[in-house]
């Protein structure tokens, strides 16, 4: 089975995915630079055990990190297949180049000092940032996640909850390593921002609303839909679970601020209306970004 995908060599997207990966390689180690490695924060991944030979033994952070992610990489490749492509190889050299050129030029001193707390902050902004570009480009970080992947072949475990037991580990380390409460809890905080950011750079912030509507009133609130927010729907039947009588069930995609007007009239016309509402990480299709343009843009 392959797993690699393959682009036409100097193509647009081509040049779109390698310049995404530079420049989010140089993102991420900025953030390791500026922000993580002088308050020896422990953000999982080869970095974090990196970061904490480098405080010991004063070896480079990017030159080790690659010391592991090239063992990493053809283990993985033995074990996994061919799922590591040269867009991750790439970005694990570019990361580990740019963080100790970054490191030579301004040596150790943080961006921000004496507030360990807000470079936890910024440091997960920008390696969420970074990995989220990189991510962008159909590659991957490399690292620790092969260890995840490989444990979870064989032991079925969910991929996410070994990357997070992995992470967790080398937190640990760190709190061994320099026995410092506060570096688990900034850790921590890294590890929640960069998670959220990397998100929202692959699925962007989108305001959309998916409700859900039972109603006898069902007929006057398609009206509303259709004819004041132009919007669309569609009309699914179900079946009451208590009293097993036939139910219309609304499914709709609106903004914010017509899931409020909408609510206010469903209020008004039926004020025994059922509504869920779930918020939607992406919505493509009619009247909102097209599947194409989405498709293209990736």
């Amino acid at each position: 089975m392959a797993f690699l995908q393959k682009e036409k060599m100097f193509s647009r997207k081509w040049f779109i995915n390698y310049s995404l990966i530079v420049v989010g390689s140089f993102i991420l180690a900025s953030g390791f630079v500026l922000f993580i490695t002088p308050y020896k924060i422990v953000p999982g991944g080869v970095y974090g055990i990196s970061i904490v030979l480098h405080w010991l033994f004063g070896t480079p952070v990017g030159l080790m990190a690659l010391a592991f992610d090239i063992p990493l990489t053809i283990i993985g490749l033995k074990i996994l297949g061919p799922r590591f492509g040269i867009k991750t190889v790439l970005g694990f050299v570019l990361t580990a180049i740019f963080v100790d050129t970054l490191t030579y030029l301004r040596g150790m001193e943080p961006l921000v000092e004496n507030d360990a707390l807000l470079s936890s902050i910024f440091g997960g902004l920008f390696v969420g940032l970074g990995l989220g570009l990189i991510f962008k480009a159909k590659a991957t970080s490399g690292g620790t996640d092969i260890v995840a992947m490989i444990i979870n072949k064989h032991t079925r475990m969910p991929l996410g909850h070994l990357m997070i037991i992995v992470d967790s580990a080398i937190v640990l380390v760190g709190l061994i390593a320099f026995q410092d409460w506060k570096i688990p809890l900034y850790s921590l905080i890294v590890i929640f921002i960069t998670g959220k950011v990397i998100d929202v750079v692959l699925e962007g912030i989108d305001y959309g609303k998916t409700l859900f509507i039972i109603s006898d009133k069902y007929e006057e609130i398609r009206d509303k839909i259709i004819n004041d927010l132009n919007r669309g729907g569609t009309f699914i039947n179900g079946k009451g679970m208590y009293n097993q009588t036939d139910k219309t069930i609304i499914f709709t995609v609106v903004s914010r601020r017509e899931m409020t007007i909408l609510q206010e009239y469903i209020h008004s016309v039926d004020p025994q209306a059922f509504l869920t509402v779930i918020n939607a990480n992406e919505i493509l299709g009619q009247g909102f970004k097209s599947l194409r343009e989405k498709v293209l843009q990736d």
